[in-house]
């Protein structure tokens, strides 16, 4: 996993910084506590917050892994995929690969979650019925003004969630696209320096 400490991260409470204070009131459980009700839900119930991709490729994408020379769990993964295009047909659903491709050393299906309803139903029923297989789940973030992808290997690291085995990943990929993109960006401004001079 990436070390979180080569990243920044704004204040949590960005925004909200001129709130009434929070009572210390414990609720009837006598373990938690009493928030203030506002009547209003947080907007991250119908969409999910910036920087993640509430447009055409979605907010996260899941890949469900499996070992493809265990014959008993790629039954499974198959079974498991079918299944999952029957009961959430909404979700977009890849190929089912029985080779590693990408960063990926194992074989392994991907499901697309478009929306917090959507992953509020699907990641729970995954955590029920993902059986002996593991899964990343992953955010896409991208860049507010561009809409470009921000950053794929914070997305499949620091960003990502497993549910079962981590299975590691190739990174190679990403650091080449990071060098690719600081090299076109590099070339832009030359050009960009050029033209201004002439």
């Amino acid at each position: 996993m990436a070390d979180p400490a080569i990243y920044s991260y704004p204040s949590p409470l960005e925004g909200w910084e001129n709130s009434t204070p929070l009572p210390d009131e414990k609720a009837e459980d006598g373990k938690s506590y009493v928030n203030p009700q506002t009547g209003i839900l947080s907007k991250a119930y119908e969409r999910f917050p910036e920087p993640l991709d509430n447009g055409r490729r979605g907010a996260f994408d899941i890949h469900i892994y499996y070992f493809q020379k265990n014959a008993k769990q790629l039954k499974f993964a198959r079974e498991l995929w079918e299944r999952i295009r029957r009961e959430f047909p909404e979700l977009r659903i890849y190929r089912f690969w029985e080779e590693p491709i990408g960063p990926h050393p194992i074989a392994m299906f991907e499901v697309n979650l478009f929306t917090p309803a959507q992953f509020g139903a699907f990641i729970p029923w995954l955590v029920i019925n993902r059986g002996p297989l593991s899964a990343l789940v992953h955010p896409n973030t991208v860049d507010s003004v561009s809409g470009e992808h921000e950053d794929e290997y914070r997305d499949h690291t620091q960003r990502a969630t497993w549910l079962g085995q981590p299975v590691p990943l190739d990174f190679s990929m990403f650091h080449e696209m990071r060098r690719m993109k600081e090299k076109a960006a590099a070339e832009k401004k030359k050009d960009l320096v050029t033209d201004l001079k002439e």
